[in-house]
């Protein structure tokens, strides 16, 4: 082999070699990280974005290059798979009517409200405007979500604000493509036009995600009684979804056709969130549930270093402080108009199902920014604005996801403790509390008469220390019953998660009996089968419960 080739394949071996260990390293971090924030008061997503930002002053530390095709590409589609795969139908559509509202209406006015004011003050060009406008006017749902997995949150809070962010970011996506698809040389922009592109791209993505997750959740899912089948495919369909939507034009040999990749994702999970998980046995939703919750993590700890790693924090400020605060206070001031705007109209329109004003204030500065801005904003070094105008917009998107993300970020847990909105529900809570007495004290009287049966206490003194017992029980009982009988909600919720559990270990019984040899394959896939029939039984009879009056009882609020 000639020596110029050896080197060459001795360079991209050290190349690749020092790549992995990059990523490992950032892996450790990320570990030490959530171990550091149980421990100290600081959202999990901020103190990686801060440590990512300390990278600066180390820049050997790390060599990887973050573009944005490889956040768009390889890191968002998991998340945003994730974050729809729990995102629940029942409640989403209830409230579909403000999402939509939301995500459309107030990313358009968001696009061309920031696009004007930085346009008109700051004096990037028109369409570079534009495009700036629509890539940080879109909360990110990978930030978003993030904050309130930490934070909990009511649930229909928790779904306005996660169907706003998933669908906006899309809507935001193909504003942007096209604003930037505007300033290549002789392209021809017309409104007409735009919106027709608008609804291809939009549209186009949706079909695509909808057909692949129906397949995975109709065909695979319901048909496969195998976890690690079920699992790999799940995942096959989140970047799958990505990849078919925008290189469609490819696949069918339309040259420049493509679809939102996002919105085919979100699509997708859905679908799959929705039929797929209902059709699979309670042991494989388990394992689906475990291996997306750690992948969601490993991926979410990668965009938060990531977010830090790309922002030079002292060059931002030395030397651009005032095109940030043109920015940030543009982005606030349009966004304070779209949520309080909109749903003040959708109170008139839809009164049954109005936003309580807390509500309003959660969602106006819960409205983070994050990976996909930041992705969108780096792709724009490929495309036919001036270099200086990409580095302004640059600069403007870092400086706004930092302001987000530390400001926004660490203030938002006050704002919802300080509403009365975080944790469980004051009722809920007493509820869990008695469960947990009464659990516990359960578990002492066994052991009193464990050891009373085996010679370890006296059986006088074992009987007396388990008479007491049994009477803080009745006591513990009877508070239970007097807390249900004045929400008898909780009742409900109690007795659909017993059932729920007595199904799992039904499921779970089965299985230990096919593989002992008690009973055969067939005979253990036909019970498994009932037993699927019973839960998907109960999901239905859990959604419309929900819908109609609220796990917390509250009838739409």
């Amino acid at each position: 082999m000639p020596v110029v080739h050896i080197a060459a394949l001795a360079e991209t071996e050290n190349s690749f070699l020092e790549q992995e260990l990059s990523v490992v390293m950032l892996l450790a971090v990320a570990a030490a990280m959530a171990i550091v924030v149980k421990r100290v008061k600081v959202p999990y997503t901020v103190a990686l974005v801060l440590v990512g930002l300390a990278f600066a002053f180390f820049p050997n530390f790390v060599n990887i290059e973050f573009s944005s095709t490889l956040i768009l590409g390889l890191l968002v589609p998991p998340l945003l798979f994730e974050a729809t795969l729990h995102l629940p139908w029942a409640k989403l559509k209830a409230d579909l009517a403000p999402v939509l509202l939301l995500a459309i209406g107030g990313t358009i006015l968001g696009t061309f409200g920031v696009g004007w004011i930085v346009w008109a003050v700051v004096g990037v060009p028109w369409l570079a405007a534009v495009a700036f406008g629509s890539l940080i006017s879109a909360t990110d749902p990978v930030a978003v979500i993030a904050f309130f997995k930490e934070l909990g949150v009511a649930k229909r809070l928790s779904v306005l604000v996660e169907g706003e962010s998933l669908f906006n970011d899309a809507v935001a996506f193909v504003a942007f493509t096209l604003a930037v698809a505007a300033a290549e040389p002789d392209e021809e922009f017309g409104l007409l036009s735009a919106i027709g592109d608008f609804i291809v791209v939009g549209g186009g993505g949706l079909v695509v995600g909808l057909v692949l997750g129906w397949f995975v959740a109709k065909v695979v899912l319901a048909n496969v009684d195998d976890a690690l089948i079920e699992t790999t495919t799940t995942l096959a369909v989140a970047y799958g979804s990505f990849l078919v939507a925008e290189e469609f034009g490819l696949i069918i040999g339309v040259d420049g056709l493509h679809f939102s990749g996002i919105l085919a994702v979100v699509a997708a999970g859905l679908m799959v969130g929705t039929h797929g998980l209902h059709n699979t046995s309670p042991t494989t939703r388990i394992t689906l549930d475990h291996f997306w919750e750690v992948l969601a993590f490993l991926v979410n700890s990668m965009v938060f270093l990531v977010i830090g790693l790309k922002i030079e924090l002292i060059e931002l400020f030395a030397d651009n402080a005032w095109y940030i605060l043109v920015a940030v206070l543009a982005v606030l001031a349009t966004r304070f108009i779209i949520v309080y705007g909109f749903t003040a109209l959708q109170a008139v329109l839809l009164p049954a199902r109005r936003i309580p004003i807390p509500y309003r204030h959660v969602m106006y500065w819960g409205g983070l920014r994050g990976a996909i801005s930041l992705a969108l904003a780096l792709s724009l070094e490929e495309s036919a604005f001036a270099p200086e105008v990409v580095d302004t917009v640059l600069v403007m998107t870092f400086g706004v996801v930092l302001f987000t993300l530390l400001a926004q970020g660490t203030t938002i847990s006050a704002l919802i403790a300080r509403l009365g909105l975080s944790g469980v529900d004051v009722s809920e809570r007493r509820q869990q509390e008695q469960q947990a007495r009464i659990y516990a004290l359960r578990a002492g009287q066994a052991e009193l008469a464990r050891l009373g049966e085996q010679g370890v206490l006296f059986s006088n003194m074992s009987t007396a220390m388990i008479e007491t017992y049994e009477t803080d029980l009745d006591e513990a009982r009877g508070g239970l019953g007097d807390h249900f009988r004045s929400h008898p909600e909780l009742e409900v919720a109690m007795l659909l998660q017993a059932r729920r559990d007595a199904l799992v270990a039904e499921r779970s019984a089965i299985g230990d009996m096919v593989r002992s040899g008690f009973v055969g394959d067939d005979v253990g896939h036909h019970l498994a089968g009932e037993l699927n029939n019973r839960m998907a039984a109960l999901n239905l009879i859990e959604q419309r419960w929900e819908t109609d009056v609220g796990p917390s009882g509250d009838l739409g609020h």
